[in-house]
């Protein structure tokens, strides 16, 4: 096989005409990368990826798991555009609300974590920092022309809808999801990248109370810490500066929180 790159928590290979998806322990947030693997975070999102791909009634490129840690896809021409969904007002889109540079649905609330109206398709750019986009700003990018956008956006709100009810069933809120999307040799939008709790906030609902930081059973532990620590601020400041941020070393409680969490996850909604 042939090793064509690494992202954040994926190394690709070539595998014929297909590429091979290996998951790694690694984590990354605020679009730092961490020195500290999360035990058998690799194995879980592999999991994950066969479940959701294999659950979701909608053309994906998944052709089989390969091993613990391994799936096969298909190769596809990637969409240049991250479809963001966000059932609830957390994370960026509760920070650009309070900054003012976000419109929230009509019959919104303004509290930390409330469930919005309804579902929300919040885009964003891809690339090394992710900024949102308009439907105009897609199109005037040449991320998408108009009818994709469209087709992107009720694809992926249907998904959300869909996921989240299959979360709810075992216990958890998934808040928000990200999905990525390529196109196959017929030109056929088809369901791409891997879904799991890197990609998605997921809350058990028994603790789930608007106002406060939800409980969390995805990576959002770790930018919680960043945040309390002042290193998520601090990144904020080096990159303001021209310097690209150095990680601190994630605590062993916290990479332990992180490990058990995810593997629960996987076991309540995957069983």
């Amino acid at each position: 096989m042939k090793f064509i790159g690494s992202g954040k928590v994926k190394d690709i290979y070539e595998s014929g005409e297909d590429l091979l998806f290996r998951f790694s322990d690694r984590v990354s947030a605020f679009d730092v990368p961490f020195h500290e693997p999360v035990p058998g975070k690799g194995e879980a999102l592999c999991a994950f990826a066969e479940y959701w791909f294999g659950r979701l009634p909608v053309r994906n490129h998944f052709l089989r798991r390969v091993s613990s840690t391994e799936i096969l896809v298909r190769h596809l021409e990637m969409v240049p555009m991250e479809c963001v969904v966000r059932g609830y007002l957390y994370g960026s889109l509760a920070e650009r609300t309070r900054r003012g540079s976000a419109e929230l649905p009509v019959g919104s609330s303004d509290v930390l974590a409330s469930k919005l109206p309804h579902p929300i398709f919040d885009p964003t750019t891809k690339a090394k920092h992710d900024a949102p986009v308009s439907r105009d700003e897609a199109v005037s990018m040449g991320l998408v022309d108009d009818s994709t956008f469209g087709r992107l956006e009720a694809e992926s709100l249907k998904i959300y809808e869909l996921m989240h009810s299959v979360c709810l069933e075992a216990g958890f809120i998934m808040a928000d999801l990200k999905l990525e999307f390529g196109r196959d040799g017929d030109g056929n939008l088809v369901l791409a990248d891997s879904i799991g709790p890197d990609e998605c906030r997921l809350w058990p609902a028994t603790f789930y109370e608007p106002g406060r930081v939800q409980t969390s059973y995805d990576k959002q532990i770790l930018r919680d810490w960043l945040v309390s620590e002042g290193h998520a601020a601090r990144f904020e400041r080096e990159r303001a500066a021209g310097k690209e941020p150095e990680p601190p070393t994630i605590p062993p409680d916290v990479l332990s929180l992180m490990s058990e969490r995810y593997r629960e996850a996987l076991r309540l909604i995957c069983s």
